[in-house]
């Protein structure tokens, strides 16, 4: 996976600048966390994890899966 420079796996490709102000689309939520293992952005709030592609967080709730609490 290719991203910007200095943005390496720990944020799936994104820039870490972008990614510090990334929250969750729904109201009242959170700032998202990485996860890495599963390539997704995750709301603590919700529990929604958001899928990244090709190091676009895609931050749509129709795209969104409920993880596991």
């Amino acid at each position: 996976m290719t991203g910007a420079p200095g943005a390496g796996p720990a944020t799936l490709g994104i820039e870490p600048a972008l990614l510090a102000i990334l929250a969750c689309p729904d109201t009242h939520h959170t700032a998202l966390t990485v996860d890495v293992e599963a390539a997704e952005l995750v709301c603590p709030t919700c529990s929604r994890g958001f899928p990244v592609r090709d190091g676009i967080p895609v931050l749509l709730l129709d795209e969104a899966r409920q993880r596991p609490a």
